[in-house]
C-alpha cells in the first residue's frame, strides 16, 4: 500500500472515514480530532486523490481499502463516506462484508449513479465539459458548485469551507489529464444486491443537497433492511463540513446505539 496515503489517528474500536470524488481525507478535518478521542480513526486518500498516487493499471477504490483495512489488522470497521465516499462503503459491505461493521453514508446510494434533475444534470456537464476540455480552473469551479446545491450559490456558503472545497479539488484535479485512461473497474449490479447488507445503515442527507443525491441514499436506506435517513438543513453536499458540529452529534448518537 506505499502508493496509498492514509492518516491513523486515536485508539479503540476502528472508524473509517471515507471523502468524496476528487476531494482528499482533509474534508474530515472537523471530524478527526473528535473521534479521535475515542475511536481508531483512519482516513485514506483514494488512489488518484490528494497525497495517494495516480492508478497505472486496472483497479477498485474498494479493493484498495480491503486491502489497507487487512494491513492495519481493523477487523470489521464502521465507514462513514460523503459521495464517493459513501458509494464505496457501500461496495465494501457488498465485496467484503467481513471488513464492515457499520456504514454511514451521505449524498449516496451505491457505485452506479443515476441523475435525472435538470440541476444535477447541467452542473455535472458543465464539470465533465471543462474536465475533458483540459480546463483546471473552470473545472474545479464547476465541481465546487456542488458544494452550493441547486438551491443556493457559492456566496452563499461559508467562504472557508468553498475555500477548502476548492483546494482539495485543485490538488487532485492538478494530478490528472484529460486524456489519460480510466483505469477505474466498477462494482457490479449494486442496487440489486444491496437489499443482503446485514449491518447498521444510516444515510445523513444535506437537506439543500440535489434530488437525486438526497433520493439515492434515502432510496438505500428504505432497502438496507433496518435501515434509516435524517435530513440536516442548512447544508448540501458537504454537511460534514458545513455543519460539523450538527453532523458530529448525528454520528455520535448512531455510534453510541452500535
Amino acid at each position: 500500500m506505499n502508493d496509498v496515503f492514509w492518516l491513523d489517528a486515536g485508539t479503540g474500536r476502528p472508524l473509517v472515514l471515507l471523502h468524496g470524488g476528487f476531494l482528499d481525507h482533509g474534508m474530515w478535518a472537523d471530524q478527526i480530532p473528535v473521534l479521535a478521542t475515542r475511536y481508531r480513526v483512519i482516513a485514506p486518500d483514494a488512489r488518484g486523490h490528494g497525497r495517494s498516487a495516480p492508478a497505472t493499471a486496472p483497479f477498485r477504490h474498494v479493493d484498495d481499502l480491503a486491502a489497507l483495512l487487512r494491513e492495519l489488522e481493523t477487523g470489521p470497521a464502521i465507514l462513514v463516506g460523503v459521495s464517493m465516499g459513501g458509494a464505496l462503503a457501500v461496495d465494501a459491505a457488498l465485496e467484503y462484508p467481513d471488513l464492515v461493521a457499520a456504514l454511514v453514508v451521505s449524498g449516496a446510494g451505491t457505485s452506479e449513479p443515476y441523475f435525472t434533475d435538470p440541476w444535477t444534470q447541467q452542473t455535472l456537464g458543465a464539470w465533465q465539459a471543462a474536465m475533458a476540455a483540459g480546463d483546471l480552473d473552470a473545472s474545479v469551479e464547476a465541481f465546487t458548485l456542488l458544494g452550493a446545491g441547486p438551491h443556493r450559490g457559492l456566496d452563499q456558503l461559508d467562504p472557508e469551507v468553498v475555500g477548502r472545497l476548492r483546494g482539495m479539488a485543485r490538488g487532485t484535479m492538478s494530478q490528472h489529464t484529460a486524456d489519460e485512461p480510466d483505469w477505474r473497474i466498477p462494482v457490479a449490479d449494486t442496487w440489486n444486491r444491496v437489499a443482503g447488507i446485514g449491518v447498521p445503515t444510516l444515510a445523513v442527507n444535506g437537506a439543500l443537497d440535489s434530488p437525486d443525491h438526497v433520493g439515492m441514499a434515502e432510496r438505500l436506506a428504505r432497502t438496507v433492511p433496518g435501515g434509516r435517513a435524517v435530513s440536516l438543513d442548512g447544508a448540501a453536499h458537504y454537511p460534514n463540513m458545513e455543519r460539523p458540529d450538527a453532523f458530529n452529534e448525528i454520528l455520535r448518537g448512531f455510534l453510541r446505539e452500535l
